[in-house]
């Protein structure tokens, strides 16, 4: 005799192992003649004549057939051919869930009794096949529960719900979120409001407790397929509705290539949000459920699968997509966007997606980081090189603080903003080998025990060295030496105090800030010295000392031409920062203004009684001040005497 053949545990081609005809198999027509040639006093076939008298039946075959009496009733009451007006309309587990246990313990013992009677010692194919049918009728009336259950929880057994209460985290925040508002509403209100998500999470409870049930009855009884095809169709519509509803969408790599950016912009940051909702909420509820319906692993594996697979590959397709296209400086931030999504959410997806079936999602997954982070170092790469092929002569007026330091220090300290994420791009990414750095320029600040933020504070140093020598070459452009120094001092102040406010603060260090600050105040001291030096050379070393009436005319006529070109020239020249402006005019009035002040009270009695005295005193020590108050605005005056009236406005608020 043949072994039994079992579908997926059941019996449903129960019949195969037994011979009933010459083909070994018994057939629909073949179950129909063993039926017309019983007796007419019962619908059901009574054990042939030919049986032997003593005993009539066994004390376990008995059973047997009471098991199969008892479901019968039961199966006949609800099954929907021979009860069709009742068993359609009615809903088996929503109307009686007593009876509804009752009718899954039914099946439960006409599967023993199948089991019994298939056994060669058993052996009675009429109460098979009426076992058979009763199965049939059972299986198809369990297939509408299922389905009705499915179809009429969808609100019910939404994975966002399910995912909330597999957490413990969601619990704690539903939990917080009620002691808040028990403080600004109506107790009532409160009360009214959580006995209703009291109900509807208890009806989402036992609709998942009645899928379990009915799942474990049909997959048991060898009707898996039904069972897992009815849930596949109706729960992967509910997770297509969720990502539709996220404003997810399938795009190709020509349509995100055509995008202009901002609406690339759009859909990378609606990306962002959608995907950490989709896996904690959608895909991780999702999860939850199929695990939960389904005890077999093999139906957990199909289902899951089935439902989630190609909705989660296009998902974590689009990161990739954007990374292959077109790159630009604009679109670095955003691509590290969706590189810190991935990563922040890969030990949820390697749990959720933990299964073989699903291991193209994680490689997916990983795929998109592996691109995203090949491209983020290309446009690290190709930000470097555009720092150095920068190729504009225009000189900024009055030494200002030039585009490109602009541009670079605002790009770089939003960068540093990432340094996680890019401590983990370029971890295994050194500087180029023909890259040459100064050593004095990489102090200890930089030398990190943490070996991937070292690797990209040295990345930061380097860039903003970059920008430092660049602007070295459009400082030589400035025709006047003291404005090139000027130049250099706005330009270096400004990335310094980018640094400091930034979190380059903390990658390069404080020495690196200081040892800036230090080369800002050298620029400076530069620039007085070799931009006041005939206006100080023009005053007598020792300004007190007794000289000549012709001598003191000749310096002071020297002073006032000196000073007159200085202030001229330099009156239209630009310091933007207040800070290093009020120390740059303070260290000239020291430097200026007491020596001055000494030669002209030492030599005011004696030019008192000379002809024309005003023109050859034309300042007195205070009008300096107020002179050397009025530079680095970057306002220009055509000459000494336009300045004199607005000095005198003035001079009430000079220093």
């Amino acid at each position: 005799m043949k072994t039994t053949n079992r579908n997926k545990g059941g019996f449903r081609n129960i019949f195969s192992s037994h011979s009933a005809s010459p083909d070994n198999s018994i057939s629909k027509s073949s179950t129909h003649s063993v039926s017309s040639s019983s007796s007419t006093s019962s619908p059901y076939p009574s054990p042939p004549s030919s049986c032997p008298s003593t005993p009539l039946h066994t004390f376990s075959e008995s059973m047997m057939e009471e098991n199969i009496d008892n479901a019968e009733i039961l199966i006949t009451k609800w099954n929907l051919q021979t009860n069709a007006g009742f068993a359609a309309v009615s809903s088996l587990f929503y109307d009686d869930r007593t009876e509804a246990k009752d009718f899954i313990s039914c099946v439960k013992d006409l599967q023993r009794a199948m089991r019994f009677f298939i056994l060669p010692e058993n052996s009675n194919s009429v109460l098979l096949i009426r076992s058979q049918n009763l199965m049939e009728a059972a299986m198809k009336r369990l297939q509408k529960e299922f389905y009705q259950i499915l179809s009429a929880n969808r609100d019910r057994l939404d994975p966002e719900s399910i995912s909330g209460h597999g957490s413990e985290k969601s619990r704690g925040s539903i939990s917080s979120d009620y002691d808040e508002e028990i403080e600004t509403s109506d107790e009532d209100e409160i009360q009214r409001v959580s006995n209703s998500i009291n109900e509807v999470e208890q009806v989402g409870t036992v609709a998942m407790n009645d899928l379990k049930m009915i799942s474990d009855c049909m997959i048991s009884s060898g009707y898996g397929k039904e069972v897992v095809k009815i849930y596949k169709i109706i729960r992967k519509s509910i997770v297509d509705e969720g990502l539709y509803k996220l404003g997810v969408e399938r795009l190709t790599a020509a349509q995100i290539n055509k995008m202009d950016w901002e609406m690339l912009d759009f859909k990378i940051k609606n990306w962002v949000y959608a995907v950490k909702i989709a896996v904690r909420t959608l895909f991780l509820g999702e999860r939850i459920i199929c695990d939960y319906v389904f005890t077999s692993e093999t139906s957990r594996v199909s289902c899951f699968t089935a439902i989630m697979k190609d909705s989660a590959l296009e998902l974590f397709q689009f990161p990739e997509l954007v990374a292959k296209g077109k790159k630009s400086p604009e679109k670095m931030f955003r691509i590290l966007d969706l590189y810190d999504a991935i990563s922040e959410l890969w030990p949820e997806i390697e749990s959720i997606f933990s299964y073989q079936s699903m291991s193209d999602v994680r490689t997916q997954a990983v795929s998109s980081l592996l691109k995203l982070g090949e491209a983020v170092r290309a446009m690290l790469t190709d930000f470097e090189a555009a720092i150095q092929k920068d190729s504009s002569k225009a000189l900024v007026p009055g030494g200002g603080i030039h585009p490109l330091t602009r541009y670079v220090m605002n790009y770089i300290c939003f960068l540093s903003d990432y340094t996680v994420i890019l401590s983990d791009i370029v971890a295994d990414w050194p500087l180029p080998e023909h890259t040459s750095l100064p050593e004095s320029y990489f102090d200890s600040s930089l030398d990190t025990e943490d070996d991937s933020t070292s690797t990209i504070a040295v990345r930061f140093a380097w860039l903003v060295l970059v920008l430092l020598c660049k602007l070295d070459g459009k400082a030589a452009l400035y025709k006047e030496v003291p404005l090139s120094y000027l130049f250099l001092a706005n330009n270096l102040n400004y990335v310094v105090s980018k640094v400091r406010g930034s979190n380059l603060q903390f990658l390069l260090g404080e020495e690196w800030i200081s040892k800036h600050e230090l080369k800002v105040k050298q620029y400076s001291i530069n620039y007085e010295r070799i931009g006041w030096s005939k206006v100080l050379s023009s005053l007598p070393t020792n300004p007190t000392s007794n000289i000549s009436l012709d001598a003191t005319k000749e310096c002071l006529s020297s002073f006032n031409t000196a000073f007159e070109t200085a202030y001229r020239t330099q009156s239209s020249w630009v310091v933007t920062d207040s800070k290093l402006r009020d120390q740059i005019k303070v260290s000239i009035c020291e430097k200026v203004v007491p020596v001055y002040r000494e030669f002209y009270d030492t030599n005011r009695a004696a030019l008192s009684g000379e002809r024309n005295v005003e023109a050859l005193v034309r300042y007195s020590p205070d009008d300096l001040m107020n002179y050397l108050s009025d530079l680095f605005y970057g306002m220009k005056v055509s000459g000494s005497g336009s300045s004199t009236a607005n000095s005198s406005r003035h001079s009430s608020s000079s220093h």
